[in-house]
């Protein structure tokens, strides 16, 4: 009885929780930045023997989250177990956030959420046990689309900023991308004009101001010399993000020599898990070669 009466009680904290990946230890609710009143949230989730690298990850979400008061943190996915856990487990430490999303908040607030975070976790770096040189940003999805983001726009702080955070660069030095919206200018491959905040019609219409928005939101528009390596994994039977978006990625990275590698997941649908994927069984280990290569050991 006591035990049926503890499941009744406790049933919706539980269903709220963050998964467990392993952790030594957990920070919930990291306040990282205020957006009038509104609090931007992420856990940090601490391995048993840090390496003293810190990774951002942000879960895929379509870019929105329910306007219910009691919805799912966008943090409390199976997202972050599925991928982050061998991660955690091989010393790296893990900061899981939430961002604002649709239909609220449109672009370009998501991607201003995951910089303060990056330049949150840097100015804090001493806090967490982690080098503030070296943090690395993985997600999938829409969240492939932000980390992307993290690795690809400029980032720079402002120097005049009375905020010592916002001095801080948001850009990190290496990033993994699973099935990422690379670009809102193919027709039909991806539409998201909640997202943006314009109608596709209109994005059609070179250098109109939707144009513009659709473009400023694609990550193949901000590639330059200098950026961080990218690994793209992505299913060739997506239908929900067509694998022709990691594609067309991969020419730009490659036009500008940046180190990347696209990991084409046979017969994989969309989702975390590469549901149907025929090459699946070593996917963790490349992710942690790919940061212990690029930030580990570099």
């Amino acid at each position: 009885m006591k035990k049926i009466i503890f499941v009744f009680l406790f049933a919706p904290l539980i269903i709220l929780a963050q998964p467990n990946i392993g952790a030594k230890n957990v920070d919930r609710n990291v306040i990282y930045g205020m957006y009038s009143g509104l609090a931007l949230l992420m856990d940090v989730h601490y391995p048993l023997f840090s390496n003293g690298i810190g990774l951002v990850h942000v879960s895929g979400s379509g870019f929105n989250r329910p306007l219910s008061l009691s919805s799912k943190p966008l943090n409390h996915q199976g997202h972050v177990k599925l991928e982050c856990e061998k991660l955690l487990k091989n010393g790296y430490t893990i900061f899981t956030i939430n961002h604002r999303a649709t239909p609220r908040f449109k672009f370009p607030a998501a991607i201003e959420d995951a910089q303060r975070a990056v330049r949150f976790i840097r100015y804090t770096s001493s806090k967490f046990n982690i080098n503030p040189n070296k943090i690395g940003a993985i997600g999938g999805s829409s969240g492939g689309n932000i980390v992307l983001m993290l690795g690809l726009l400029d980032g720079k702080g402002n120097n005049r900023d009375i905020d010592p955070i916002n001095r801080e660069s948001a850009k990190v030095q290496a990033v993994i991308a699973r099935a990422p919206v690379t670009t809102f200018l193919i027709k039909d491959s991806y539409n998201n004009s909640v997202y943006l905040g314009a109608r596709g019609k209109e994005m059609e219409i070179v250098n109109s101001s939707e144009y513009n928005i659709a473009k400023n939101a694609s990550p193949v528009s901000h590639v330059s010399k200098g950026d961080p390596p990218v690994l793209l994994m992505h299913g060739d039977k997506d239908k929900t993000v067509p694998i022709l978006h990691s594609k067309i990625l991969i020419d730009s990275l490659e036009k500008y020599g940046i180190k990347n590698e696209l990991i084409v997941i046979k017969d994989a649908g969309h989702g975390p898990s590469f549901r149907g994927g025929l090459n699946i069984s070593n996917i963790d280990s490349l992710r942690i070669d790919w940061f212990n290569k690029y930030l580990l050991l570099k």
